[in-house]
């Protein structure tokens, strides 16, 4: 055992048997229970206004900021489903790491990884279904298994925090803003209820599993993976800058009408904000993500998150 970690009891088995239990409790299947033979209503919003900031665009009819919501609440979807192909792998590879110890933790990480997988598979079915419902055009021009490469190349210690933070983002977008705007259409809207559902005991997880790779590290490996977590942010927000470009290009391509080049730029703009937004800055600025981080890091690495943050943060503010 390393120095890191002699004399600190890991056994948090009680907590990872609650995930368990819970994850039993709240169990569902993709047909049976969330698509129901139902297709998505265009005549309503997908994501709330308060995450695709179409009310900065002022001159958009309200037509066009439904639009907007849909595309916006499809990229959402394909983005988790993005996402959670590195989640998955990583989470299997940590399971190993109990697999001759704590059979409780293995259970829960397994019963993790299986729902990670049918999350990619309902987030597969929902972009068939509106392919073949929205106007032709959209692109999600992301390579699953080429995303999850570059971002597996990083430390343990970054992956798991930057999951902890995408699964508490999604834990704060459904509480404040998808569960109480009766404006989407209730596809959509219990797309992402029975998503939550799992991905609260998840973020438990996840922060069990973070605080556990944190104590096996000594200082050097600690700084690295600071630096290492920086560099997936960075990489997020890479694939949000190509997505938000295409994703109002399209937008704009499909409404219906011209706009002028001042409109056109703040189009792009509004949707980049947003996906920064959605994606980065309403995870990192959440209280129980914040509270963990900042228990695991010194103020000078604090202070070197905060400064790449700065333009991203910067930005969205704007």
């Amino acid at each position: 055992m390393q120095p890191a970690i002699q004399g600190i009891q890991f056994d948090n088995t009680k907590r990872y048997a609650n995930a368990i239990e819970a994850s039993k409790r709240v169990s569902w299947e993709i047909d049976r229970d969330v698509i129901r033979d139902r297709r998505f209503d265009l005549a309503r919003h997908f994501l709330p206004d308060s995450l695709s900031k179409v009310k900065l665009l002022t001159f958009l009819r309200p037509g066009e900021m439904r639009f907007l919501s849909q595309v916006h609440g499809r990229t959402y979807a394909n983005m988790f489903g993005l996402v959670e192909r590195f989640i998955a792998a990583k989470m299997l590879e940590v399971t190993r790491g109990h697999a001759l110890g704590n059979q409780v933790a293995v259970e829960a990480l397994v019963r993790f990884t299986d729902e990670e997988i049918k999350h990619q598979a309902l987030f597969r079915r929902i972009e068939e279904m509106l392919a073949i419902d929205m106007p032709a055009g959209y692109r999600f021009a992301h390579d699953p298994d080429q995303v999850a490469g570059v971002m597996l190349a990083r430390s343990t210690w970054a992956i798991l925090g930057l999951t902890l933070d995408i699964e508490i983002l999604t834990q704060a977008h459904y509480r404040a803003s998808i569960a109480p705007d009766g404006n989407l259409s209730e596809l959509w809207k219990d797309v992402f209820l029975f998503h939550w559902k799992e991905e609260s005991q998840h973020a438990i997880l996840d922060e069990l599993e973070w605080r556990r790779e944190h104590a096996k590290l000594d200082e050097a490996q600690r700084d690295k993976a600071v630096d290492d977590l920086i560099a997936l942010v960075g990489a997020v927000d890479g694939v949000l800058v190509k997505q938000a470009s295409d994703d109002a290009e399209y937008f704009l391509a499909r409404v219906g009408r011209a706009f002028s080049s001042m409109e056109t730029k703040a189009v792009h703009d509004v949707v980049l904000k947003a996906y920064r937004w959605q994606y980065i800055v309403s995870g990192v600025t959440e209280a129980r993500f914040s509270e963990v981080l900042a228990a695991l890091v010194t103020p000078a690495q604090m202070g070197r998150i905060g400064a790449a943050l700065h333009p991203i943060v910067t930005h969205v503010g704007s």
